[in-house]
């Protein structure tokens, strides 16, 4: 079956490929680096309370077999260390077998992680790079041709990202049919990066500009993919731009980069020859019929599995990231139904005073504002768990469940752990007495209010989101150890 290889994607493919080990890397990292205080034995959700209670069918891991935090930081560096060897390219010196396989490792050990990851890992990302990651399993590597169903695989999956997040702006907030979202958006997003400030004060038209052109890539743009080239490389090109322009205005995690890698595997070599100097496409030997069998069966279940997120897509209760299936193949996507116009952020605080008259000092986090004199780092592709959730419990006390009296209760026996996770520990020694949570709202500063005082933010105290506790009333809250190490 000639027709079922397609040569001229071998570039495409190989950028596609790439991206993917360096996301799959960053996932991997972040994972061995945060679960003992998220997800560990004594963590704020300890993975073995969670496949306790819920079964191997509805949440597949290696965990429901044995956890123990040694297996899982095994699991996560062995994830890391096979990612960076995919990204300097090790599935194109082994047999087409062996690089599928080391594919389908990578997606199984990162699956057993999500599965298990609770509110941690409950973001539209995470199911995107394993459904991504299912994909590159069916992509050969540089022994084969790229198959042509598995590259349109991936601009199948490339379009729902984009007019899956296109429709549910449309449909959910007004701003974004009136132009005005980003007004507000480069302020209240959940974390903003070094260049997020700049963003925030271009002029109000340019704002409009901005909207009407994510409405125009998100909404119409797509459909691109599937016309032929060079129409397609450049629906992709659009596609890659805006991304960019995403990445440089926020944190997001990896949502824009693995959108990235996705339109690198629209791109075909015809169309890069017009800026590049690219070699003929070569000539590969015939693609196995096992291999051709794999890639058309699972081409297959895609599109049986379509069925519901594109029932989605077409409701006008369209939900925005939603699995419908615990393997995450085939899933439905979405960013931003709603922007919020005013930002709220926690602080949390402790002081040695145990009357909490005197003597407060505030917890330093990575991302998420805090010191109004910071400016915002960039993190991205990286993912700051605890910063993000901290973000959505300032929306909502809802978000914080059931988090956040445990972390509490770290921050009173400074649990290294957790402090690992933060910028800043104010009591380095003798842990804190009391703790609190104050709620603030936020603003970026003008340009003269920069000039003058330094600060990025200019914040004013609205409320306590949680009294000053101390540990033996945490203890009594909660309806289990704090699990504060002695």
């Amino acid at each position: 079956m000639a027709w079922f290889a397609a040569p001229e994607y071998r570039l495409a493919r190989e950028l596609f490929l790439r991206l993917l080990a360096l996301v799959y890397l960053c996932g991997f990292l972040a994972a061995a680096r945060q679960f003992r205080a998220l997800l560990g034995s004594r963590g704020l959700l300890p993975i073995p309370r969670f496949v306790a209670r819920v079964p191997a069918r509805r949440a597949p891991s290696l965990f429901h077999w044995h956890y123990s935090d040694r297996l899982y930081a095994t699991v996560a560096r062995t994830g890391a260390v096979l990612a960076a060897a995919l990204l300097a390219g090790l599935a194109n010196h082994v047999p087409l077998g062996a690089a599928m396989a080391l594919w389908a490792l990578l997606w199984a050990l990162y699956l057993s992680i999500v599965n298990v990851g609770q509110t941690w890992y409950a973001f539209g990302w995470e199911s995107l790079l394993l459904e991504a990651g299912a994909l590159a399993v069916l992509l050969g590597n540089a022994g084969t041709a790229p198959p042509v169903l598995g590259m349109w695989l991936l601009r199948w999956l490339l379009f729902r990202v984009e007019f899956g997040a296109g429709l549910i702006k449309w449909r959910g907030d007004a701003c974004w049919r009136n132009l005005t979202c980003l007004y507000h958006h480069h302020e209240t997003q959940p974390m903003p990066g070094p260049l997020s400030w700049y963003f925030h004060h271009l002029p109000k038209p340019l704002h409009k500009a901005e909207a009407a052109a994510n409405h125009f890539v998100q909404l119409v743009v797509p459909f691109g993919l599937f016309l032929p080239q060079p129409i397609a490389s450049d629906a992709a090109l659009l596609m890659i731009a805006t991304q960019l322009w995403l990445i440089a205005s926020g944190n997001f995690a990896w949502l824009n980069w693995l959108t990235v890698a996705l339109a690198c595997a629209a791109l075909d070599t015809g169309t890069l020859r017009r800026v590049l100097p690219i070699a003929p496409d070569p000539h590969y030997p015939a693609q196995p019929v096992w291999y051709q069998t794999v890639v058309a069966l699972y081409a297959l279940l895609v599109l049986v599995r379509s069925w519901r997120p594109v029932r989605n897509l077409l409701s006008p209760r369209q939900q925005m990231n939603r699995s419908y299936d615990p393997l995450h193949l085939v899933n439905t996507y979405g960013a931003f139904g709603s922007v919020n116009r005013i930002r709220h952020e926690i602080v949390l605080e402790g002081t040695r005073d145990p009357e909490g008259r005197h003597g407060w000092r505030e917890y330093g986090f990575h991302g998420k504002p805090g010191e109004p004199r910071r400016l915002p780092r960039q993190f991205a592709p990286y993912h700051l768990r605890l910063d993000w959730l901290m973000w959505f419990a300032a929306i909502s006390p809802s978000y914080a469940h059931p988090w956040f009296l445990p972390l509490l209760a770290r921050l009173l026996v400074n649990d290294p752990d957790t402090l690992r996770l933060l910028r800043h520990n104010p009591f380095p020694g003798t842990p804190p007495a009391l703790v609190r949570a104050r709620l603030y709202r936020y603003r970026f500063t003008t340009g003269p209010e920069l000039r003058d005082t330094g600060a990025w933010w200019h914040r004013t105290p609205l409320r306590d989101f949680h009294h000053p506790v101390g540990l033996d009333e945490l203890r009594r809250l909660l309806p289990a150890p704090a699990g504060a190490r002695p």
